[in-house]
């Protein structure tokens, strides 16, 4: 199989280092500096009884709200539609890969020209942002019904949906019956020639490698003997073995599973052991040139409405209002955090086992 350019992720001066996790990263009061710092706070942490109409009032002033996401544009156009249709408040969608989210909001952040108002991406790229002292705390009341586990310590972001690593396989050319329990089952020789992976899961790697050590160690050693066919993009895979081109792939989003599936391909997906998990994230930043509706459009997203809408597009919602069998299995949690300070040691070995070959 010919090798792949990779493209890495904008690096910031702050981390470097792929997501490993074992754990889930918890989130106790808020450590950031002083209010004073931000100029939005007064708006962002506003918890008056009038918050809401105030918010509304402000944010049809504003007009129209600046999204930069690497949310699909499948979803993230019908969710700016249904915000849209509720406010009566524009959205203008920017829409392209984390990496990209990441370059250009850092950019601009540098040059001071400050244009986004909210950012919803990977939960590690938006904390590259959150380093970068480009994000503001904010408050919703919809933080009620999310679980601790969907802040991070400093609060200068939140988890809108996760993602789950999970095997996907092309229904018409695999049976369900005959997949492993454990990913170390598709080491048996009559896998061979028939997996597939995404080519910057390195933090899936480092995820299993701590989950399972030594045998996590063993597992990558023979599945890169393999020479698994390494495609670049998430949703390409998973439209790959839709196709049949690749007919069982390792490391697929569950939720781009469901998309393909709601629209009738012939592909389903398999939560294997270790089943590792990443949370996306959504933030307002600091110098958003539209506060009110920055923080209008994160309530929506956070609310059960806009948490459902999501669950009803395939996506795996945070709200414990919103129940789904998307996550109903036992899984293990990547931190951001831990994923910025180990992305160099384990993107250098998934290139060495995968990439330069």
């Amino acid at each position: 199989m010919k090798s792949i350019n990779r493209k890495r992720a904008f690096c910031l001066s702050a981390g470097v280092a792929v997501i490993s996790a074992a754990m889930m990263w918890t989130g106790p009061a808020s450590a950031q500096a002083p209010a004073a710092a931000d100029p939005h706070a007064a708006v962002y942490m506003y918890r008056g009884v009038d918050r809401d109409k105030r918010i509304l009032a402000n944010a049809r002033k504003e007009g129209s709200v600046v999204v930069y996401t690497s949310l699909a544009s499948k979803e993230s156009m019908p969710l700016a539609k249904a915000f849209e249709e509720k406010y009566g408040i524009k959205v203008v969608l920017w829409r392209a890969t984390s990496d990209k989210v990441v370059q250009r909001a850092v950019t601009e952040g540098r040059a001071r020209r400050y244009a986004v108002d909210v950012i919803e991406t990977n939960g590690p790229e938006v904390e590259m942002l959150a380093r970068e002292k480009l994000l503001s705390e904010f408050h919703s009341p919809h933080f009620a019904d999310l679980p601790p586990s969907a802040f991070p310590a400093h609060r200068l972001w939140v988890a809108d949906r996760l993602n789950f690593f999970v095997v996907a396989f092309n229904t018409n050319k695999i049976k369900r019956a005959d997949l492993p329990n454990a990913y170390d089952g598709f080491l048996d020789p009559k896998w061979k020639g028939q997996i597939g992976l995404e080519a910057t899961d390195s933090e899936w790697m480092g995820a299993i490698v701590k989950h399972w050590g030594e045998r996590g160690t063993k597992f990558f050693d023979q599945l890169a003997a393999m020479r698994p066919d390494v495609r670049k993009s998430h949703i390409l895979l998973a439209e790959m073995v839709g196709a049949g081109e690749v007919p069982v792939a390792l490391t697929v989003y569950n939720s781009e599973v469901e998309s393909l599936k709601l629209r009738g391909g012939p592909v389903d997906w398999k939560p294997v052991e270790p089943v590792i998990g990443r949370p996306q994230g959504i933030a307002v930043t600091k110098n958003a040139p539209h506060p009110h509706a920055a923080l209008l459009f994160a309530d929506y997203v956070l609310s059960p409405e806009g948490q459902q809408l999501l669950h009803s597009m395939g996506r795996i919602p945070v709200s414990r209002k919103v129940k789904t069998e998307l996550n109903n299995f036992p899984f293990t949690m990547i931190s951001p955090s831990v994923s910025l300070d180990e992305r160099e040691k384990w993107e250098t070995i998934w290139d060495n086992y995968f990439i330069k070959r």
